[in-house]
């Protein structure tokens, strides 16, 4: 670009650079994925072909940045962990946000006829997110065991309400009865996708846990 009078507003620009020897987390999120489940008639409580749409995107972001280590996603949210030394766009947060969320994006709408044959995309899926710095491996972990947690009482709630739905009652009606009962425990961990020295696996493993993390220290393993 030539230089010119006018290249002062440059300056204008917030240098949002994240601090070095820090682990990077990008959080993406499905905005308004209810009422686009709704308009693609997702089967609930958990649509196999949406989900399984969303590892493959996942996947393929691991396989185009290589400086992504390890990801965790579930229904319409995917957490990507970066090493702690990347220099992915010189750790510029706008830059490492918005280039993870548009890609994921595209991936969805090329990859939806791969996992939907039979159905039209009606609207453009949008996701949001977010970037997150933490200085210690330990504390990704902790991380990654919230958002597992917080994946297994969504769909404790949701498998429970939907039954109900699904045996008679109206929503409304539900949400009530579910307000007063102990909800029932389902096995629905999410989805764990983790980059081998050799290539990118998809699993359906436990993170809260300290075994896979024992077992697999190159993933978080501190330069």
């Amino acid at each position: 670009m030539a230089n010119s009078k006018y290249e002062y507003v440059k300056k204008f620009e917030a240098d949002d650079r994240l601090p070095p020897c820090n682990w990077i987390v990008v959080r993406i999120d499905g905005c308004h994925f209810h009422r686009f489940s709704a308009d693609h008639e997702f089967e609930k409580p958990n649509d196999k072909n949406a989900l399984n749409l969303m590892n493959s995107c996942a996947v393929s972001m691991l396989e185009h940045f290589p400086d992504i280590v390890f990801a965790y996603g579930v229904s319409d949210e995917y957490s990507f962990v970066l090493k702690e030394t990347t220099q992915f766009y010189q750790r510029r947060a706008s830059k490492i946000l918005s280039l993870s969320v548009s890609y994921f994006t595209s991936l969805y709408v090329m990859k939806w006829k791969e996992f939907f044959p039979n159905k039209e995309l009606k609207a453009p899926p949008s996701f949001d997110g977010r970037v997150i710095c933490y200085p210690r491996g330990k504390i990704i972990q902790d991380y990654l065991a919230w958002r597992q947690v917080d994946c297994h009482i969504n769909n404790q709630y949701n498998t429970c309400f939907w039954n109900l739905v699904n045996s008679g009652k109206t929503e409304r009606e539900a949400q009530e009865f579910l307000k007063v009962e102990e909800t029932v425990k389902q096995d629905k961990g999410g989805n764990s996708i983790k980059r081998t020295r050799n290539k990118v696996v998809l699993a359906h493993i436990d993170i809260v846990g300290p075994k896979f993390w024992s077992e697999h220290q190159y993933i978080l393993e501190e330069e």
